[in-house]
C-alpha cells in the first residue's frame, strides 16, 4: 500500500512536470543581470522581458531537475536480489541517467549553475520588486500589483511595498483578484483557503480543499527531496579532504542528503519570507478534518482522520477521547490512514540513520520538535465527548497561546544622565514603548565634525558586513571601523591621535549613560563598536521604496506573521542593550524607526541630528530599522552591549590596553602588537 502511495506520488509530479523543448534555456543569472541593467537604463520593457525570462529559466531548472531524478530513480530500481555490484550498478545508471535528462531539458548543466547571491534574490523574490516599478511605468497595474504582492509575501517588513500596496487598490483597473501570490505553495494556498471554509462553517467545502492540501503536501515533499539529492557543503567539514575511505565518502554526502530531505518537514510548514514554520502543520490537517468530517455525518472518515492525528501525538488526551467516540458510533474499530503512517514510519527511520551518519561526520544532530502540538484550529468548535449520548461539550485541546514579547515589570528607567547639557527628549511613554530613550546633547558640533573626518579617513567599504559595500540595500554604500582600527591609525600618524581617542571616549560615555539612565543592576558590556556611514549611491534612488535596514530586532530572530521574535543563532542573542549616536542629519531620509512586531506598524520615528542618542532594549520589545537614505551621507556610533561579560567584545578589551599605554606614555617607549584585523 504503501509503495503504490509513493508510485501515484511520483506518476503525479512527473504529470505536473512534462518534459521540456530540448532547446538550451538561457541562464537565470545572465537575464536576471540584463533585466536589472534595462532598468537603471529606463528600458522598462526591457525588464519585464529579461525578468519574466529569468524567472522563467529559474522555474524551468527546478522542475526539469525534479522530473529526471524521479524518472531515473523509477528506471533504475534497487533489486531485491541486493548484490554490491548490483548496488553501485543503480547508483551509475541514475547518475548517467541524470546527466543526459537534464542536458536535454536545459542544455549544458554549469551554464545554470549560479552565484549564491543570486539564488538568494530569488529565494527573497527580489525579481518581482523590479518587476512591480517596471509594469506600473508600462501602465500595466494589474500585473504591477500581482507583483508587487508577490514580493510583499516574502518580504513583510517591507514598509514602503505595504503603503504601495494600498495605492494599489485605489488605481483604476486593478482589481482584488490581481493581488494574487504568482509563487504560492499549492500545499499552503489550499490549506489556508480550506481554513476560511471551515471557520465559515462550509464543511463539505474545507474537507475539499483539506484534502487537496494534503495531496498537494505530500507531492511538495517528494518534489523536495528530489531537489535534496545535489551538491552539499557543511560549514566547517570537507569530507572530500579528510576521508579517503569509499563509504566514508559515501556516507557522508548520504548524511547531507538525508538532513536535507529530513528538515522538508520544517520547509514545507514555513511560509515564504518567515523564519519559523508554521506549528503542528501536517497533523492539523487530520485535525481539521477529524472535525470537518464528523459535521457532515462521515464518522468513517472522522475516525481514520482522529487516528492519523494520534500517529503524530500519541495519547493526546482529547484526541483519544474523539476516538472512542467515533469508535462506538460506528461499532468497530479502524486504522489511522496509510500516507500518515507511511509518512512517520519513514521519519523516525531517517531520524535514527541521521544519528549514526553524524556520529560517523564528528558533527552533532539534534532532532528538532517538528510536531509542536500548541499550534491548533479554533476551539470554538467543539465535538462531542465521551458515549453517554449526552451534550457534553469539550475543547480539542486547551489552546496554548503563544508567549509575546514580555519585558519584565522591573525594568525602570530616568536615571540620572551623568553628563552636563544632556537632556531627555522622549521617554519610552513618549516613543510608545518599553525600555526605549532618546537623548540630545550625547555630543558637540565640534565633536560630531571631529568623528565624522576620522569616518571619512579610516572607514573601509563593508567593515563590519563580512566585506559586503552593500549588505541592506543595493542602493547605498556601508562603511565601517572599529575603535581598535581608529586607534592603529592613529599610533601609525595616520589620523590625529585625539580623534582615535575621542572615538574611544564618546562610546564610553554612551555606555555610562545608558547604564545609567535605565538604572541597571549589572555592568554593561560592550559587545560591538562601530563607527558606521550609509551613503546614498547617485542614480539609484529614482525608485526607492526599500529601507536602508530593514526592520529587525538586536538579539532575536524578527518573525512578524508569528509575531514573535525567536532567541536564537544566528540572532546575537547575547545583546541586552543598544545606541545610536549621531554625527549629523545633513542628509534627506535616513530616518530610525521602531515599529510593533508585525515589522509594519511605526510607532515612533527619530530624526537623526548631531549628539542626538537613541538607546533602547535589544529584544523584541523593539523591533526598528532604518529608512532609505536617498541624499548625501549619514554618520553614526553604533552600540551594542551585553551584560554577560563572557560577550565582552575582544576588540575592545584591546583597545582599553592601548588607552592604558597611552595614559601611562609608555605607548611611545615600547612598540604595540596591534592587529587591525583581529574583529570579532
Amino acid at each position: 500500500m504503501a509503495a503504490n502511495f509513493r508510485l501515484v506520488l511520483s506518476a503525479l509530479l512527473l504529470a505536473v512536470f512534462p518534459p521540456s523543448s530540448p532547446a538550451a534555456l538561457e541562464p537565470s543569472d545572465l537575464l536576471y543581470e540584463s533585466a536589472v541593467r534595462a532598468f537603471y537604463g529606463g528600458d522598462y520593457g526591457g525588464v519585464v522581458r529579461f525578468m519574466e525570462a529569468a524567472l522563467g529559466s529559474h522555474a524551468e531548472v527546478r522542475r526539469a531537475k525534479v522530473r529526471c531524478r524521479l524518472r531515473c530513480q523509477d528506471q533504475h530500481r534497487f533489486r531485491d536480489d541486493f548484490t554490491e555490484l548490483g548496488f553501485f550498478d543503480v547508483v551509475l545508471r541514475r547518475a548517467a541517467c541524470m546527466d543526459a535528462c537534464v542536458e536535454e531539458a536545459v542544455g549544458v548543466q554549469s551554464v545554470h549553475r549560479v552565484s549564491e547571491d543570486v539564488v538568494q534574490d530569488f529565494n527573497r523574490r527580489i525579481p518581482y520588486n523590479y518587476l512591480q516599478l517596471a509594469y506600473l511605468k508600462l501602465k500595466q497595474p494589474d500585473k504591477a500589483a500581482a507583483a508587487a504582492h508577490t514580493y510583499f509575501q516574502a518580504n513583510p517588513e517591507h514598509v514602503e511595498m505595504g503603503q504601495d500596496l494600498e495605492q494599489y487598490k485605489d488605481l483604476k483597473g486593478v482589481k482584488e483578484d490581481h493581488f494574487v501570490d504568482r509563487e504560492a505553495r499549492p500545499h499552503q494556498r489550499s490549506f489556508t483557503a480550506a481554513v476560511t471554509l471551515y471557520d465559515q462553517g462550509d464543511y463539505e467545502g474545507a474537507i475539499h480543499l483539506f484534502e487537496d492540501a494534503l495531496l498537494e503536501y505530500y507531492k511538495a515533499d517528494v518534489e523536495c527531496r528530489a531537489l535534496c539529492q545535489g551538491p552539499h557543503r557543511f560549514e566547517g567539514h570537507d569530507h572530500l579532504r579528510y576521508r579517503y575511505s569509499l563509504y566514508e565518502v559515501i556516507s557522508d554526502h548520504f548524511t547531507q542528503v538525508l538532513h536535507c530531505e529530513h528538515e522538508c518537514v520544517r520547509d514545507l510548514a514555513t511560509r515564504p519570507g518567515r523564519l519559523s514554520p508554521m506549528e503542528n502543520y501536517l497533523p492539523l490537517h487530520y485535525d481539521y478534518l477529524q472535525f470537518a468530517y464528523f459535521q457532515v455525518e462521515r464518522p468513517e472518515e472522522a475516525l481514520q482522520c482522529a487516528l492519523s492525528y494520534l500517529l503524530f501525538h500519541a495519547g493526546e488526551e482529547f484526541m483519544t477521547e474523539n476516538v472512542d467516540y467515533y469508535k462506538e458510533v460506528l461499532g468497530r474499530d479502524l486504522g489511522p490512514r496509510e500516507e500518515a503512517a507511511w509518512y512517520l514510519r519513514r521519519h523516525e527511520q531517517e531520524l535514527e540513520l541521521l544519528l549514526i551518519g553524524s556520529q560517523t561526520m564528528g558533527v552533532d544532530f539534534v532532532e528538532g520538535n517538528y510536531w509542536s502540538s500548541s499550534g491548533g484550529r479554533d476551539n470554538t468548535n467543539r465535538i462531542p465527548s465521551g458515549t453517554d449520548g449526552g451534550m457534553e461539550y469539550v475543547p480539542m485541546w486547551e489552546k496554548k497561546k503563544k508567549e509575546s514579547v514580555v519585558v519584565s515589570q522591573h525594568l525602570k528607567e530616568g536615571g540620572p544622565l551623568l553628563y552636563e547639557g544632556v537632556r531627555v527628549v522622549h521617554d519610552s511613554g513618549a516613543l510608545n514603548g518599553t525600555q526605549r530613550v532618546l537623548l540630545d546633547e550625547v555630543i558637540t558640533e565640534e565633536e560630531c565634525l571631529a568623528l565624522q573626518h576620522l569616518a571619512h579617513a579610516v572607514t573601509l567599504a563593508g567593515d563590519g558586513y563580512r566585506g559586503r559595500m552593500s549588505p541592506h540595500t543595493p542602493n547605498e554604500k556601508f562603511e565601517g571601523a572599529t575603535v581598535l582600527k581608529t586607534l592603529q591609525y592613529g599610533f601609525e600618524g595616520r589620523v590625529p591621535m585625539r580623534s582615535a581617542r575621542l572615538f574611544y571616549d564618546v562610546s564610553e560615555r554612551a555606555r555610562r549613560i545608558l547604564e545609567s539612565y535605565f538604572l541597571l543592576n549589572s555592568t554593561l558590556h560592550f559587545s560591538y563598536t562601530h563607527l558606521v556611514c550609509r551613503t546614498a549611491i547617485t542614480g539609484q534612488q529614482d525608485h526607492r521604496n526599500d529601507l536602508s535596514h530593514p526592520i529587525h530586532a538586536d538579539n532575536c530572530l524578527l518573525d512578524p506573521e508569528a509575531n514573535e521574535c525567536w532567541k536564537e543563532p544566528p540572532a546575537y542573542t547575547y545583546r541586552d542593550y543598544s545606541a545610536l549616536l549621531y554625527l549629523n542629519g545633513d542628509f534627506e531620509g535616513g530616518e530610525f524607526i521602531f515599529t510593533e512586531m508585525d515589522a509594519k506598524t511605526v510607532t515612533a520615528s527619530v530624526k537623526p541630528k548631531c549628539g542626538r542618542m537613541v538607546g533602547f532594549s535589544s529584544g523584541g520589545e523593539n523591533p526598528h530599522g532604518v529608512k532609505a537614505v536617498t541624499i548625501g551621507q549619514r554618520c553614526a556610533v553604533a552600540l551594542w552591549f551585553t551584560m554577560d561579560p563572557l560577550f565582552r567584545e575582544l576588540e575592545r578589551l584591546q583597545a582599553d590596553e592601548v588607552i592604558q599605554a597611552l595614559d601611562s606614555e609608555s605607548v611611545w617607549h615600547q612598540g604595540l602588537d596591534i592587529n587591525p584585523k583581529d574583529e570579532l
